[in-house]
Order: C-alpha cells, then sequence, then structure tokens
C-alpha cells in the first residue's frame, strides 16, 4: 500500500509541476486509466469534485439547466451533477484518454477536446452552469483567458463554479483577475470560499462562484 501512495502523489506532483501543455497533456494521457482509482484512494480523499457539484446544484433555479465541465477529465464532476438532478451536461477536457473515460460514465451529452487557454468552440451564451475542478492549478491552466471564456459561453444570469489551488489564489493571478472582471461589470462575486480539496492530504481550494449580470 505504501508503495501505491507514493506513485500517486508523484503523478501529482507531475501534472502540477508540468512546465509545458505538452507534458501536462501527455501526464494525463497516461494516467487516465488510473485517475480515479488513485483519487479515491484514502490518501488523497479527493472531496472537489462533489463540493464543486453541489455548489453548483445549490445555486441553480432552472430545472434542467445547461452545463459545460470544463477541464472535465474523466468525469467526476459531471457524475456528481447527473446524481443531483437532471442536468444536460457537456465535457470539455485537453487529453483524449480522459474524455474516452468520461464518455464511459454515460453522463454527457457531448464531449469536445479544448484548450482552455484558447477560445473555447462553443457559441455565447450557450449554457447556465459553467464548473471547472481541478484546472487551475500549479502547471495547468491560469486564469486568462479562461475565466473571461467561461463568462462568454454562459447565458445571462448562468454562474460559473470554479476551484483555484488556495495556493496559487493570489500568486498565479486569479483573484487579481476576478477583481478585473467584477470591475468591468462582466460578473459578480458570489462567494470565494476556501475548502476542501483533497481531504485526506490537507490541500485547500478558493472555490470561485461568479454570476454573469442578467442585463
Amino acid at each position: 500500500m505504501a508503495t501505491q501512495v507514493i506513485t500517486e502523489n508523484a503523478l501529482l506532483a507531475g501534472a502540477r509541476n508540468a512546465l509545458s501543455k505538452e507534458a501536462c497533456m501527455a501526464l494525463y494521457d497516461e494516467w487516465a486509466s488510473s485517475y480515479n482509482t488513485d483519487l479515491a484512494d484514502a490518501s488523497q480523499n479527493y472531496v472537489a469534485p462533489i463540493l464543486t457539484a453541489q455548489t453548483a446544484l445549490h445555486l441553480n433555479n432552472n430545472a434542467r439547466p445547461t452545463v459545460l465541465d470544463a477541464g472535465c477529465g474523466t468525469g467526476l464532476v459531471g457524475q456528481a451533477l447527473a446524481k443531483g438532478g437532471a442536468m444536460v451536461i457537456d465535457g470539455a477536457d485537453l487529453s483524449p484518454p480522459m474524455l474516452n473515460i468520461a464518455r464511459e460514465t454515460g453522463v454527457y451529452r457531448d464531449l469536445i477536446l479544448a484548450d482552455l487557454t484558447q477560445p473555447i468552440n462553443r457559441a455565447d451564451e450557450s449554457y447556465d452552469i459553467v464548473t471547472c475542478c481541478g484546472t487551475f492549478t500549479r502547471g495547468h491552466v491560469g486564469p486568462d483567458p479562461a475565466l473571461r471564456e467561461f463568462l462568454r459561453v454562459l447565458r445571462p444570469g448562468g454562474n460559473i463554479v470554479a476551484t483555484v489551488l488556495h495556493e496559487i489564489w493570489l500568486s498565479g493571478g486569479y483573484e487579481a483577475e476576478v477583481e478585473k472582471i467584477v470591475a468591468e461589470g462582466l460578473a459578480r462575486i458570489v462567494s470565494t470560499d476556501v475548502k476542501d480539496y483533497r481531504k485526506g492530504a490537507g490541500d485547500t481550494a478558493t472555490f470561485v462562484v461568479l454570476q454573469k449580470p442578467r442585463s
């Protein structure tokens, strides 16, 4: 068991410290088949996907919202959303093997290959909710242009629910970008609560909830 924990931590550390998009993608392609099992280990206790889904479900006022699960990975957030109610869920991720695992869950309407450092291939105002869990972390996607793209594809009154690894909330420019977005009138802050990310490992994340103005 000790050997397994070391392997899991090494994979996570490798993902967080990837020096390029290509290195990060290669690691996730390799990790896809064991990702869910690894993070479900008691030493990891990866609670962020469930907390992300719970937050989104609590905010939603639409009986059947359309959701974009950005950086969906293997579908952990999508599955938690689907268990919480009837939703139309699309997923987007950079890793084809991760998308293949997500497809097997059966909870997604559509899955697209997407680089969240670039414009998302979706029309303006396509979704009621955008979730993004586990993507705003070291070695992954930065706050700009991703947050603005999430707002672009949101319908008026829609919400973003995103986790940002708390240790980079300030240093990674996430707080500053959120403040810019609010100052420009593109969104309002609903909450920026700090919650467990990997409970067993002691990681925390800032759970950013933004709402797009209705008019």
